[in-house]
């Protein structure tokens, strides 16, 4: 697989959460040629199942969720766009954004309002303007405007993913749908495998407010075992090791702690070490930030594994990732699945 066009496909359509149907499209037309049967469901994930074919066959589900953090119009003042955030966005990196306002039938290029640092007085020099406070400036007049944006629309983050140095790859959304790309990876791997589990492969909607498409689509599953697959801080300067413990070509992040199944968790990393691939181990003590913390108790409770992808600016339109970690976390979930059925977890 190539990452990066895969990502390019991905990750150029605007799907901000609880917006995502471009992403499902996308998602569904590369997942289709790896399953047996792909279909969006009735919130808008997509699933995947690639059955064994072997009779009461176990459910193995891998989820990534394909929404991205984004804002959304409130009002329109003098043919400016008030806007609140859609998932954890920083207003300290807004001022002169270029940003796609998401109209219908055509988006709109807007850009966050700024003062020039030749009119701030000395405190504004010192200190973030709050959202409520920004203004997008689309080009209009109030008449304009109230006729082109309705209220609710939403609107993404406009950036092209890039190639920087060493493999790393840049841009809007690589949270998650860089590890939407692992899984399509991990499934291309077994592809010729005998696989004993029938393997299902979700990219999941609206995890950035709550995590519902992974609830919807895992009761709907009722899988033996979830994987949630996500990314985590990379330590970046500025940054401790206490706030950021992984780093970029260190593998993937194998979760640790009481919200993970340790049966699941010794598997991940047995079969890293007995593939020489390499890993690093991210102790979450309490709510992991991850679609896991919801799929662990759909229906009677569900072994569940949180596996993490180490990205360095996370919720910004520059986020970056190594196509090295992401090919060893495809590996390491390819050999997670092998045999599973057989020797359990």
């Amino acid at each position: 697989m190539d990452f990066f066009e895969t990502l390019k496909r991905l990750c150029s359509v605007n799907a901000p959460t609880g917006f995502e149907a471009p992403a499902a499209q996308a998602a569904k037309a590369l997942l289709e040629p790896l399953m047996d049967e792909v279909i969006i469901d009735r919130l808008g994930s997509v699933i995947g199942v690639k059955r064994c074919g072997k009779p009461g066959a176990r459910r193995l589900l891998l989820d990534a969720h394909l929404d991205e953090v984004g804002l959304i119009v409130t009002g329109i003042e003098e043919g400016f766009l008030r806007f609140a955030s859609l998932g954890g966005v920083d207003p300290r990196m807004l001022p002169a954004r270029e940003l796609t306002v998401l109209t219908q039938p055509k988006p709109i290029f807007g850009v966050v309002a700024c003062l020039p640092p030749h009119v701030q007085t000395a405190a504004d020099h010192d200190k973030s303007v709050a959202m409520e406070d920004l203004r997008i400036d689309i080009g209009m007049t109030q008449a304009q405007a109230e006729k082109a944006v309705p209220i609710g629309t939403p609107i993404s983050y406009r950036a092209d993913l890039q190639q920087l140095q060493n493999g790393q790859l840049c841009g809007k959304s690589l949270d998650d749908r860089s590890c939407f790309a692992i899984l399509l990876r991990a499934a291309e791997l077994l592809q010729g495998k005998d696989l004993d589990v029938d393997l299902y492969i979700m990219g999941s909607v609206r995890e950035e407010t709550g995590g519902m498409g992974a609830i919807v689509g895992t009761n709907a599953v009722a899988p033996d075992w979830c994987v949630a697959v996500d990314v985590t801080f990379a330590r970046t300067p500025g940054v401790s090791e206490d706030d950021a413990p992984c780093k970029l070509y260190g593998g993937p992040a194998i979760g640790v702690g009481p919200n993970m199944t340790w049966a699941l968790t010794d598997r991940m990393t047995a079969k890293a070490r007995a593939l020489d691939i390499p890993y690093q181990l991210e102790v979450m003590e309490g709510a992991t930030g991850t679609n896991g913390w919801h799929m662990q108790i759909c229906l009677e409770g569900i072994p569940t594994s949180v596996v993490s992808l180490p990205l360095k600016y996370m919720h910004s339109p520059i986020e970056v990732v190594a196509e090295e970690d992401m090919e060893h976390t495809a590996r390491l979930l390819a050999a997670f699945a092998e045999n599973l059925g057989m020797e359990g977890c």
